[in-house]
């Protein structure tokens, strides 16, 4: 049988590696059956798949027995596990009518949808949620990406990239973050090879991680309590006269403000509430003030401290500006439009209507994270032209949506499609999610796998995966770079691209006229045409970046962007027209002709003080939420953090990795062990109000009463469906968290999940439940 290779791209990570794939074509058609990593592709491929654990599982999954290969319909009760395969007409003609009868009934809010992790192209779901008319999309964006996203947008005009390069950053913080497990690859090598005489490195995590024991200096602060030791850092700097003058002077406003805000905020102060001592952080403030350029990366450790969420990133925004480490070489860079198709475009946001962005959940809950606190960002970042991602950045919040599907108020939410997530295992609040998809009319999955969320649909529908469709990772749409390439073989079995799934779905609804590119490929190739890329470049090369540009802020203001009355998008053989508000937020750019630059913001400055969060009722300048706390239950737990080889809640299934890490653990000190009278690799039970589940005992260096518990766990070895769900109840963190918008930080959402007061007692193996 012929056998060829062909360029393509990993996907079991957000790097998408290239690979030559070595492919086969037989009778039953295309087959994957080699893999050798493509070191002309990027040029960090080599470097990354060197070290990679999932790369190789690719040859094993493509066409593993427990794939779904086929359109699945539910057969029996709703989680009963007893399933009938039909053809693909069939599933989408009957979910096709079912929303339409639902959308007749209720409206098309009444559809919703949840989305998770990298492995999916999001678009297209999204233009066929506003083309339908609901503004009900779900992700887990309020403790993941979005608070950084918004807070630096609106501190600096537009959301940044750190630009650590070795031989430019003076030094390097990371905050929250522990790349030996959330990376393990490029970056975590990148520091384990650092001169860190010269690039001094500064970890803040309560944790001693891998990475925290190669750091120069380790701060641990108390969980939580992250907000306070920023502004102790600021007013350190402040006060020993370490700020950049001059910078702050010409691009700074509010710091007079600042100056008085932070004064309480002493190194004594700083130690009483976050345990670390003066002394270390009086250090940490004279690294980062170096003259030479800081780096500071923050992670998903500051993303997930719910009411604290919002505060922190602005602190840490302000922490950047006054030490001039903004669009600055080496620090970090305010990004750009992209100069290819950006997601906004993609997406058709623009047709969703007013009266249906009026009916989101989020409006009069989440002050900023809604279609009205977008509307008004809007108007800042276009009068550089620049346009956020709308989607992503007005997401519902899932308390709302898990509430309105079980009371109906403020409306009724009666149809969920959920693609590339697992919202049992990897949502806040476990029960809550499985009431309220157990209430639903109708229930769609997209998916590789009968993941517990999977197992309580009505249609399963199998999605192409890596190596198998075309891919472009975009960031979102809030920078100017991309990558991907295209896929190696045609789709095993009926397996389909999601595009192609909802274009077939939107034209049963009446969408075709906006889905003329008839595959992902084709969608891809329109795409990338406006930055001049080819589909023969993009399948060889695979990435484009330009060149970056700093101190943009000092560049001559350029010619005013005029509002235009009618814009349009770049589709099909011409145009199609985009309604007229799709020109919210265009403007001027900040400056007059003649004059610099500067940022897009109310101020054209960086805001320290932020105007517009302000008007929202978010405050001028940020102020740390003190911590729930609870007698009955004295452990504090953190959770969410990553641990290789698993991704979330993905690869439980792989036989390889369950060998390197068979069981899920919490991760307690030596001293908290002993005085909690538990055994290392003993089952204990944690509680909370919400509900409990049971880990492994682990040592690790970590504060005292700290209790850092494994997410995603679930059992793929055991069986499916109700009241199992393949061992969904027996280590699920979620099953303990909340997510209550009444709890939630009121700008953007974002829930807890650190600094959760937590009960622990001996327990029990899991296994035999």
């Amino acid at each position: 049988m012929p056998i060829r290779t062909v360029q393509s791209n990993c996907h079991y990570c957000g790097y998408l590696c290239g690979f030559w794939a070595t492919v086969e074509d037989g009778p039953s058609g295309q087959r994957l059956v080699g893999l050798a990593p493509d070191p002309s592709r990027y040029p960090y491929s080599e470097r990354i798949t060197n070290g990679c654990l999932r790369w190789r599982m690719n040859l094993e999954q493509i066409d593993a027995p427990e794939r779904v290969n086929h359109p699945l319909r539910r057969a029996g009760e709703r989680g009963g596990g007893q399933w009938e395969r039909v053809g693909w007409d069939e599933a989408l003609d009957d979910i096709a009518a079912r929303l339409q009868d639902l959308a007749r009934r209720h409206g098309p809010q009444t559809l919703a949808s949840a989305i998770g992790g990298p492995h999916a192209t999001y678009w297209p779901l999204h233009r066929f949620l506003n083309l339908f008319g609901t503004p009900n999309n779900m992700g887990i964006g309020q403790i993941c990406w979005n608070t950084r996203i918004w807070m630096d947008c609106l501190a600096y005009g537009w959301p940044i990239e750190v630009a650590f390069d070795p031989a430019v950053t003076g030094a390097l913080f990371l905050w929250g973050t522990n790349p030996a497990e959330s990376d393990n690859l490029l970056f975590w090598r990148t520091l384990l090879t650092m001169d860190k005489e010269r690039t001094p490195l500064v970890v803040i995590d309560p944790r001693t991680t891998r990475t925290a024991r190669i750091a120069t200096l380790h701060l641990a602060p108390r969980p939580g309590t992250d907000c306070t030791l920023a502004l102790a850092l600021i007013r350190q700097i402040v006060a020993t006269g370490r700020t950049d003058r001059a910078f702050v002077e010409r691009w700074c406003h509010g710091y007079d403000e600042l100056v008085e805000h932070v004064d309480p905020y002493t190194l004594e102060r700083a130690e009483e509430v976050t345990g670390v001592a003066a002394a270390d952080v009086a250090e940490a403030a004279r690294l980062f003030s170096e003259p030479a350029p800081t780096a500071l990366l923050s992670g998903r450790g500051i993303d997930q401290l719910g009411p604290n969420t919002a505060p922190t990133h602005r602190a840490l925004s302000i922490l950047r500006a006054v030490t001039g480490d903004v669009d600055r070489a080496g620090a970090c860079l305010v990004e750009g439009m992209s100069d290819f198709v950006p997601e906004i475009d993609l997406e058709m946001s623009a047709w969703l209507a007013p009266e249906q962005r009026a009916a989101q959940l989020n409006i009069g809950h989440s002050a900023l994270q809604s279609y009205p606190g977008y509307e008004g960002a809007s108007l800042l970042t276009g009068r550089f032209g620049k346009r956020l991602p709308m989607r992503y950045l007005t997401s519902a919040h899932p308390n709302l949506v898990w509430r309105a599907m079980l009371t109906g108020e403020p409306y009724p939410v009666r149809a969920l499609i959920c693609m590339a997530a697992n919202p049992l295992v990897t949502y806040a609040d476990a029960h809550l999610v499985h009431e309220a998809l157990a209430s639903l009319d109708l229930l769609v999955v997209l998916e590789y796998y009968l993941t517990p969320t999977a197992q309580m649909a009505d249609y399963v529908l199998p999605s192409a995966g890596a190596f198998e469709r075309p891919l472009i990772q975009a960031h979102g749409g809030v920078a100017n770079f991309c990558y991907g390439g295209a896929a190696a073989v045609e789709p095993y079995h009926e397996r389909k691209a999601d595009y192609d799934v909802f274009r077939a779905l939107g034209i049963r609804l009446g969408q075709e006229e906006h889905w003329p590119d008839e595959t992902l490929q084709q969608a891809i190739e329109r795409t990338l045409a406006p930055a001049g890329i080819t589909w023969e470049q993009w399948r060889t090369r695979g990435i484009y970046v330009p060149s970056p540009h700093f101190a943009k802020h000092e560049f001559p203001s350029e010619p005013p962007i005029r509002p235009a009355l009618r814009e349009q998008h770049p589709v099909g053989d011409g145009v199609l027209d985009v309604p007229p508000q799709a020109n919210q937020g265009n403007g001027t750019n900040a400056g007059a002709p003649g004059t610099l630059r500067g940022f897009s913001t109310t101020t054209g400055k960086l805001e320290l003080a932020c105007e517009y969060l302000d008007s929202l009722g978010g405050g001028r300048l940020p102020s740390p939420v003190p911590l729930p706390s609870d007698a009955r239950r004295p452990y504090t737990m953190i959770t969410g953090a990553r641990t290789q080889p698993y991704w979330a809640s993905s690869y439980f299934n792989n036989p390889h990795f369950r060998a390197l890490h068979p069981e899920p653990t919490v991760q307690m000190s030596a001293a908290t062990l002993a005085a909690a009278g538990l055994a290392e690799g003993q089952w204990v039970e944690l509680s909370t109000e919400r509900g409990c589940a049971r880990f492994k005992a682990e040592p690790a260096e970590i504060l005292d009463n700290v209790l850092s518990v494994e997410y995603g766990w679930w059992y793929p070895e055991h069986p499916q469906g109700e009241p199992h769900l393949s061992g969904l109840w027996h280590s699920n963190i979620n099953a303990l968290t909340n997510a209550d918008i009444e709890h939630c930080e009121p700008l953007i959402g974002s829930w807890s999940y650190n600094a959760i007061p937590c009960a622990m007692a001996p327990a029990a193996s899991p296994q035999g439940a």
